[in-house]
């Protein structure tokens, strides 16, 4: 469809937009790809439940299961204003934007070389995924385990398991944090 020609008022609207302005709207649909928002100063979109658009990645910081989550249609939303999409003629839209990194938060009050404590989330072949608070989840790799690569991590570590980890690196572009365990007795709480 050419958006430009057939829905004029929509094309200008979109366009007067900058990138990191805040739009404020209300849930108009939830999919299971994303969520419309009926943005409070644009028009009527011809075919879409809304003009916004928010897709996963951009509701929360946080894991999620499913967009309900985190809204419910008649939700009032305030959102960044990340792109125009010219396809779909819809302003693509973030919720998480306006709300602190947790990441960025952690890294700025954790020294690489702190111990800190955390829980056991689980345990892959590459290592033990440890929950540090907030949302925050490190790697021990399978080779920081003990020193050498381990056969099994989980024969060590069970899920639940408070433990004491010193942070190793934190890598905020990449959204990665790693870990090793503290030499000595006293590593293991409870």
């Amino acid at each position: 469809m050419d958006w430009q020609s057939e829905s004029p008022e929509l094309w200008a609207f979109l366009e007067s937009l900058h990138c990191g302005d805040i739009l404020s709207g209300t849930v108009a649909a939830i999919e299971r790809f994303g969520v419309f928002v009926a943005l409070d100063d644009g028009p009527a979109h011809p075919t879409l439940p809304g003009v916004g658009f928010i897709a996963l990645p951009e509701l929360s910081w946080q894991r999620i299961d499913a967009p309900t989550d985190v809204v419910q249609v008649g939700r009032r939303v305030s959102c960044e204003f990340l792109q125009f999409d010219t396809y779909n003629a819809e302003a693509r839209l973030s919720l998480k934007a306006l709300e602190p990194d947790p990441l960025q938060v952690f890294a700025d009050r954790t020294l690489v070389g702190q111990e800190i404590r955390g829980t056991v989330e689980k345990t892959v072949p590459i290592g033990v995924f440890v929950d540090l608070g907030g949302g925050i989840v490190g790697l021990i790799p399978s080779e920081e385990v003990h020193g050498r690569p381990a056969v099994s991590p989980g024969e060590d570590f069970e899920a639940g398991q408070e433990i004491a980890v010193i942070v190793t690196e934190i890598e905020v572009p990449a959204r990665r944090i790693f870990l090793s365990r503290p030499k000595g007795p006293g590593a293991v709480v409870s």
